[in-house]
């Protein structure tokens, strides 16, 4: 896929990956529409990366606000891309501890969300004549089991099967599906269980840079599941 003046949607974009991966796309010359509950944090983000990054102030476990404003944002004269479906919430702790609301949440977040805005978007992405390509942030806790996180892992397990099931029912639309399953990365996303984040981590910069390979790929070539981890994962010695 060549990246200039195609178009993009990346949730959860107002920090880590999110941003990240914003930031490599305009670079190349896509313009991306960056969806996150925080309008501040996006237009702080356009102002560093300009008019090609477009902020959308969306909770994506609001299905109606979805549908909303893919409808009255897309048409035959602008059709989606690329997909990065980023965005995620992470409750850790033992299963008689973890309360139903942040289990309901973990489900909404990480896999209805995603649910509701690809099952939005792949229509649009079906009547271009040009390749697509989705991606979904999975987690090397969609691939084992880790005590004390059997919320997050049954929601990355989801987000596998789903990405596995997709790229399937989508590639002879021409549309590409990948699942990126990333181990630690140097992002808050992990302090709730007690995890600091340090440089030894993977750095969101370079699973972006990963990302934007992946979507480079030539128009029969899919890479439909990538694994990463830090080489040393131990915090750097003071």
């Amino acid at each position: 896929m060549n990246l200039k003046s195609n178009t993009a949607i990346v949730t959860g974009a107002s920090k880590g990956l999110g941003t990240a991966c914003s930031k490599a796309l305009v670079r190349k010359g896509t313009t991306v529409f960056g969806l996150a509950r925080s309008l501040e944090s996006l237009k702080n983000i356009q102002s560093m990366l300009g008019s090609q990054f477009i902020p959308v102030q969306m909770d994506i476990t609001a299905p109606k606000s979805i549908r909303h404003w893919v409808d009255k944002t897309f048409s035959d004269d602008l059709l989606p891309d690329i997909l990065i479906n980023n965005a995620g919430c992470g409750h850790f702790g033992k299963v008689d501890e973890m309360n139903s609301e942040q289990w309901r949440q973990l489900i909404d977040t990480n896999i209805n969300g995603i649910l509701d805005l690809t099952s939005c978007i792949v229509p649009l992405m079906k009547r271009s004549t040009e390749g697509s390509h989705i991606l979904n942030i999975g987690s090397v806790l969609g691939i084992l089991g880790n005590a004390g996180k059997s919320g997050y892992c049954a929601s990355k397990f989801a987000v596998r099967g789903f990405s596995e099931a997709l790229f399937k029912e989508l590639r002879y639309n021409g549309i590409k599906v990948t699942c990126i399953n990333p181990g630690s990365i140097d992002t808050n996303f992990f302090e709730d269980a007690g995890i600091t984040p340090h440089k030894h981590m993977l750095q969101p910069k370079d699973i972006a840079n990963t990302i934007i390979h992946i979507l480079e790929t030539p128009d029969n070539m899919l890479i439909n599941e990538v694994t990463m981890r830090p080489l040393n994962p131990k915090p750097p010695k003071d």
